[in-house]
């Protein structure tokens, strides 16, 4: 078994994807292994060159906190990479060149394929978070007609994101203590909208402080979507549960931007029988 891919990060040993992608390997007989390698900041551009002159390696998936300093060593970057400024998955080619994508954007799209499909009055999203992830996010957004409140802890950075991936839009800033505290907004009638919150930043991660949100400005019938994956039930999905939300959970977002890593390491499509219900059993606690 020679040919591998990895995750890489800094933490890394929470990821779930060596679990995602090796349970597909293995459904479908590849002859090849995932794995999760920890690469600290100093040593990205040296992992970089390494694995560059590796026939063996496929490429690998990028994690916090590489996905925007990884850019300046790849050769070349895919439109929707580009476009977000991140990278969330780097393919090798035979030639030793190393391409950089963004699936992440996809990923987080799919578990709300029906809702898109859908005709909207109004679509607006607040994405609490300004890291690559939240990057791909809003480009997604934006290009499904969500007006975006992004809340970030500088909110010089958050308006920076929001000119950059999308200079046209009518969108918003709002400092992340904003949401924290709480509010006397009256919503409107939310008939034919759809309405997002997402939490697009590391916390409610093992090990970080839980995100500070009042419920408050949380519009009737919002969907609340978590994109961290460790744990897989955080303080603010338990609590939007118990509000009666509709919750989606960082797994979805995951195994979708795996799905597209995955056949372009391997060449193959993953094995998604079922709504992928045999790989969220397997992963989930």
């Amino acid at each position: 078994m020679s040919a591998y891919a990895e995750v890489i990060g800094d933490p890394i040993a929470q990821s779930k994807s060596p679990a995602i992608h090796n349970h597909w390997l293995g459904k479908l007989g590849v002859d090849a292994r995932y794995e999760a390698h920890r690469v600290a900041p100093a040593d990205l551009a040296a992992y970089v060159a390494a694995r560059r002159d590796d026939p063996d390696w496929r490429g690998c998936n990028v994690t916090m906190p590489h996905k925007q300093a990884i850019l300046p060593l790849l050769d070349r970057l895919e439109i929707g990479a580009e476009l977000v400024g991140a990278v969330n998955t780097v393919t090798r080619r035979h030639n030793g060149a190393l391409i950089g994508s963004n699936t992440d954007g996809a990923g987080f799209l799919e578990p709300l394929a029906a809702d898109l499909a859908e005709t909207h009055w109004f679509r607006m999203a607040r994405v609490l978070g300004t890291g690559g992830a939240a990057r791909a996010i809003v480009a997604a957004l934006a290009e499904h007609g969500f007006t975006i409140v992004l809340a970030g802890r500088d909110e010089a950075k958050a308006r920076a994101l929001l000119e950059e991936i999308d200079p046209e839009g009518e969108h918003h800033v709002a400092p992340l203590s904003h949401f924290a505290a709480p509010t006397d907004f009256a919503f409107d009638d939310r008939e034919g909208c759809l309405d997002l919150v997402v939490n697009a930043s590391p916390l409610g991660m093992a090990g970080q402080p839980a995100l500070a949100l009042n419920f408050s400005h949380v519009p009737p019938g919002s969907v609340i979507y978590d994109i961290v994956t460790h744990p897989l039930e955080t303080p603010l999905l338990a609590e939007a549960r118990a509000r009666g939300f509709r919750t989606v959970d960082g797994l979805s977002m995951l195994i979708g931007q795996a799905a597209a890593a995955f056949e372009r390491f391997f060449g193959v499509k993953p094995p998604r029988e079922h709504g992928d219900a045999e790989l969220r059993a397997m992963l989930s606690p």
